[in-house]
């Protein structure tokens, strides 16, 4: 599988992102330690009911790059995490569509059961939407999820944008989950884009009229409720991030998402799952850290488009 940021955003960086430890100009890359791990991630599998048209991780119903992760796959790297006394706080679910891996819920309540808060990323389509999976969230014990939280992926306020990404009667489709999820008590956030012509400001206002029409209990204006991504434009020059620009920019690494997550995923033919980095490179080998946490507990060179574009300069976080 090749990595999202090839083609258009290989080219805009021709001769960039080369060298793990050295910026084209020869400055000191900048690195970024795990100081404080707050939230490790899995990624379900990259099959997905739909096909969006700019998915950063390419999910399609056709997509087993990534294979399904299963709960005991997932059980020792929890064991590891009291192992190794790490505060981390939340377990995030990602996919393609997590609801598509038919040990979803089972793995939800193994990391509710084990007292983490629970994050899952989600369309809220028909894979959530079937009788055996509303049953099994239903049946989840009543007291643990209130620490389950599902963020939905919308990708606009408008019908007219959202579809256009997820395909038509997409839209309503995810409001049909979410009404769902509204009327048997569900935490719900959502996860979007801020349109190209619209400034964040009208983007969150949208989504909060969205709420209002729809009694959804989502607070547009608090940034871990609505997470609201910019639209990206991957044949734009990135800058390369340096040592120096921590004090140029007045940012510490501790405000960069590797530095307080990890994620678990399983490659189609690997015997073991793996540790990356980071969400956003789930293809480039070389933000593969090891099999372990123990692994994984080191240093990250930030020595590709999307560590500036989308954490140092975009400051975007997937967590809560």
């Amino acid at each position: 599988m090749e990595d999202f940021a090839s083609g258009a955003a290989a080219q805009a960086n021709q001769g960039k992102f080369s060298d793990p430890e050295l910026t084209a100009g020869g400055e000191p890359r900048a690195h970024v330690r795990l100081t404080n791990p707050q939230t490790l991630w899995f990624n379900t599998g990259t099959l997905c009911n739909i096909t969006c048209a700019n998915c950063y991780i390419e999910s399609s119903p056709t997509n087993d790059a990534l294979v399904y992760i299963t709960r005991r796959e997932m059980t020792p790297y929890l064991d590891e995490i009291e192992e190794l006394g790490w505060p981390i706080r939340e377990i995030g679910f990602t996919g393609g569509e997590p609801f598509m891996n038919p040990q979803m819920v089972a793995m939800i309540a193994e990391a509710l059961g084990r007292g983490f808060e629970v994050l899952v990323l989600t369309n809220a389509m028909r894979p959530m939407m079937r009788k055996r999976v509303r049953e099994a969230l239903l049946g989840l014990d009543e007291t643990a999820r209130a620490r389950l939280t599902l963020r939905i992926s919308l990708d606009h306020w408008s019908e007219e944008l959202h579809d256009a990404e997820r395909g038509k009667g997409s839209f309503e489709r995810t409001l049909e989950g979410m009404r769902w999820l509204r009327d048997t008590g569900f935490t719900m956030a959502t996860a979007g884009r801020i349109a190209f012509h619209e400034s964040e400001e009208a983007a969150r206002a949208g989504y909060a009229a969205l709420y209002a029409r729809e009694n959804f209990n989502i607070d547009a204006q608090d940034p871990g409720m609505t997470v609201l991504f910019p639209e990206m434009d991957m044949g734009v020059e990135v800058p390369e991030i340096t040592t120096a620009c921590w004090g140029i920019l007045g940012k510490s690494p501790d405000d960069v998402m590797c530095s307080s997550s990890r994620m678990v995923v399983k490659r189609r033919g690997a015997e073991r799952p793996a540790v990356l980095a980071c969400t956003l490179l789930a293809y480039d080998r070389a933000f593969e850290l090891g099999e372990t946490l123990a692994e994984a507990d080191r240093p990250v060179a930030l020595n590709h488009p999307h560590c500036a574009k989308f954490c140092v300069l975009g400051g975007a976080s997937c967590s809560a």
